[in-house]
């Protein structure tokens, strides 16, 4: 399965946003300013119109995207056993499956290459625990308990040392890196973006949980890779653990994601088969296109022979 037009094919949508960067570098903004923590101001009603602005400029985004993914679900089943069949198939021929850069990260990559990866890994980082959270919101009890358990494992079990969110920080403050959104690359910004729309708009709640059960489906090989490279880099413990954890843990969130989460919400209602379905092939073009990116950056100016089979 590919993804066929790129992305950056999709940024006329926005007469605001002519270009795919500088529509993602304003997302991002805005994500950033109207998830944060806020009190009341005296702009409240400007910011509201900002936010009708890009609310505006979201929607048609995704909904672009959405054309973009619909010819890959022509033959999409919907009832559910043939649904979480070609659902689990997205682990091995899904966009962007098996790149060439993690096997490269975890055997060739030095350590100023390992933290430009990470830096825009975190900067595109948009908080799996917190989109669970939204995603939830509504859903039936059994898909909404699933949810609940994934949260409650991003949150440590209660225990403060054992989030992921602040794992994942440790990484980024123990190998010295500075993620901002104007060094990030668009695609990483895209990806974030994507995933922050789906979860905070309801309309796209069965996109978020396709998109959110193919991280788990998917993440397990990629973050193994990146915890080998860090490991054969010296990295301490402590700044690999986020990856060690995750290659394991997702392992298990990703089977029990599909019994208790997908698989009751297409028995009860087989119509929103293909919406979890866009959501997940969303995501996965959204990180095939970060995959390609990378490389591009970081074998810019690498010894043509160390990468003959590309």
């Amino acid at each position: 399965m590919t993804s066929g037009m790129r992305l950056a094919e999709l940024g006329d949508f926005a007469a605001e946003a002519p270009d795919a960067r500088r529509l993602h570098l304003a997302l991002a903004h805005w994500n950033r300013r109207r998830l944060a923590v806020g009190r009341p101001s005296e702009t409240w009603l400007r910011d509201l119109d900002e936010d009708q602005r890009m609310l505006r400029a979201e929607g048609a985004f995704v909904e672009a995207f959405r054309v973009h993914v619909a010819p890959l679900l022509r033959d999409l089943p919907t009832d559910p056993d043939g649904f979480l069949a070609w659902f689990e198939a997205l682990k091995d021929s899904g966009p962007g499956q098996w790149d060439q850069l993690f096997p490269w990260l975890a055997t060739e990559a030095s350590l100023a290459e390992m933290r430009w990866f990470l830096t825009q890994e975190a900067a595109g980082e948009a908080g799996f625990d917190d989109l669970v959270a939204m995603t939830q919101v509504k859903l039936p009890a059994r898909p909404k308990l699933e949810l609940a358990r994934n949260y409650w494992d991003e949150m440590g079990r209660g225990s403060p040392g054992g989030m992921h969110g602040p794992m994942l920080d440790r990484t980024v403050q123990g190998l010295g890196l500075q993620p901002t959104i104007e060094g990030t690359l668009w695609q990483s910004l895209c990806l974030a973006n994507t995933m922050t729309a789906l979860a905070t708009t309801r309309r796209y709640a069965y996109q978020s949980i396709g998109a959110l059960g193919v991280v788990e489906l998917t993440a397990p090989t990629r973050v193994a890779a990146v915890a080998d490279g860090l490991k054969r880099l010296g990295v301490a413990p402590e700044q690999r653990k986020y990856f060690v954890l995750h290659a394991n843990l997702d392992v298990e969130h990703s089977k029990a994601w599909n019994a208790e989460a997908l698989r009751p919400l297409v028995e009860a209602d087989p119509s929103c088969a293909p919406l979890i379905a866009e959501g997940a092939l969303m995501r996965l073009i959204c990180g095939e296109q970060c995959f390609e990116a990378y490389r591009i950056h970081l074998w810019a100016h690498a010894d043509p022979v160390s990468f003959a089979a590309e």
